[in-house]
């Protein structure tokens, strides 16, 4: 799989497609998988953001939308100084975006060749939101920096999507 198809599978979780819930479950345990399951009562609308600004995705739904950015490695981790900087100049422009429209930042992250449930979210450090998505926001992990600010982004530091999913889905 390429980058875009697991972008495309992280749309159709949220967007509460069977076929992909059957596929991403496969392998999990039986809370992982009811929490995935979760999303059929209330899923999302999912636009692919065009360009690459450091946003891959924009959720909505009545209650809550925020903006997505997928990352996927064989690796845990993930030095967003790496690449030339590109990565943290995205996150640069995406904590901006975030802040000006108040607006929830999501990091995606897919560790391939895991089983279970192999997706985490991370959100960026932002003190703009309020009401229920300052909830949200507190409850993610929030994207590590290291001693030259540079972000980084540790799979096992995250918040299992499934986790995610049963919280927006209470």
């Amino acid at each position: 799989m390429n980058g875009s198809q697991y972008e495309r599978e992280f749309r159709c979780i949220l967007e509460a497609e069977q076929k992909i819930l059957e596929k991403v479950t496969k392998t999990c345990s039986v809370l992982e998988k009811e929490n995935y399951l979760k999303i059929k009562r209330r899923p999302f609308a999912v636009i692919r953001a065009a360009g690459s600004f450091g946003i891959d995705l924009v959720a909505v739904r009545g209650d809550i939308s925020f903006l997505v950015e997928i990352k996927t490695s064989g690796a845990n981790t993930l030095h967003f100084s790496s690449i030339n900087g590109k990565l943290q100049e995205q996150a640069i422009v995406m904590k901006s975006i975030c802040e000006k429209t108040c607006t929830l930042p999501v990091y995606a992250f897919r560790l391939k060749n895991h089983r279970g449930d192999s997706w985490r979210v991370f959100t960026l450090d932002l003190d703009t939101l309020s009401g229920r998505l300052e909830i949200l926001h507190r409850r993610i992990p929030l994207l590590e920096k290291s001693k030259n600010n540079n972000y980084i982004m540790r799979w096992e530091k995250g918040m299992r999507l499934s986790d995610f999913i049963s919280y927006l889905n209470q």
